[in-house]
């Protein structure tokens, strides 16, 4: 099976529809977001709309649950706060109730899912450390396990040949086989940070036991002009630019 997983997407429609352009030359069976499909950006239903077209499994973050009202966004920062109550007076009724039934977690045939942490997912914590990571390793039942919430692409992963310890893992194609278990944020589709501003997102090949990280360039002035339309705050058009 070969999987996209879709890093989290924040409502940004042109990055989302660049690179799905970029999946359909895949080959792809089966599409996957790792959650935060809303809040940031100003197109939250049409982000909503393409992934229920694609039949797409997805996992619910924190931004997810804070626009319909389930998380507190009390310590969310100022900007953050003001995009999740602009997103929460355009989304349908119809809409909060699909961002409502979202689970924490999902277990695919070869792969797990979950938004910040595989374990206690409905914390929404972030996965930044070894400890951190060494968590979500210890509560998975498959090899590997995609998850996003930080914005930035990395691989925490126990190598079959240090005897279980984890690791850091930077490189852009993941060889499985060489280790136990692997915890691969994919990045974000619509908010990188990470200091490169093109959209990311992952393959998956079950088969040949590979995951490689991609990047793909899309319109951001198009985007930036979309965000200043819908009156959210300046800045977060302008980090489009940046990647941060």
């Amino acid at each position: 099976m070969r999987y996209a997983i879709l890093g989290d997407i924040h409502s940004n429609e042109t990055a989302l529809q660049a690179v799905l352009k970029h999946i359909d030359r895949e080959n792809v069976d089966v599409l996957v977001s790792v959650g935060d499909v809303v809040g940031y950006g100003p197109s939250p239903g049409a982000c909503i709309s393409l992934l229920r077209e694609r039949e797409a499994v997805v996992v619910k973050g924190n931004h997810d649950a804070a626009c319909v009202g389930e998380l507190s966004i009390q310590h969310f920062n100022n900007y953050a706060r003001k995009a999740v109550i602009w997103t929460k007076g355009v989304l349908t009724k119809d809409e909060c109730s699909w961002l409502s039934e979202l689970p924490l977690s999902v277990e695919l045939n070869d792969c797990e899912v979950s938004h910040g942490s595989l374990f206690q997912p409905e914390l929404f914590n972030y996965t930044q450390s070894i400890s951190d990571a060494d968590l979500s390793l210890e509560s998975m039942k498959t090899p590997v396990c995609f998850v996003g919430h930080t914005h930035v692409p990395v691989t925490l992963w126990r190598p079959a040949t240090n005897g279980g310890i984890t690791e850091f893992n930077f490189e852009m194609v993941i060889a499985l086989a060489e280790a136990t278990k692997s915890l691969v944020n994919v990045g974000s589709v619509g908010q990188p940070r990470d200091e490169d501003p093109r959209a990311a997102y992952a393959l998956f090949d079950s088969r040949q036991k590979t995951v490689e990280l991609r990047r793909v360039q899309y319109d951001i002035d198009l985007e930036a002009a979309m965000f200043r339309d819908a009156g959210l705050p300046e800045v977060l058009a302008e980090r489009l630019y940046l990647g941060v």
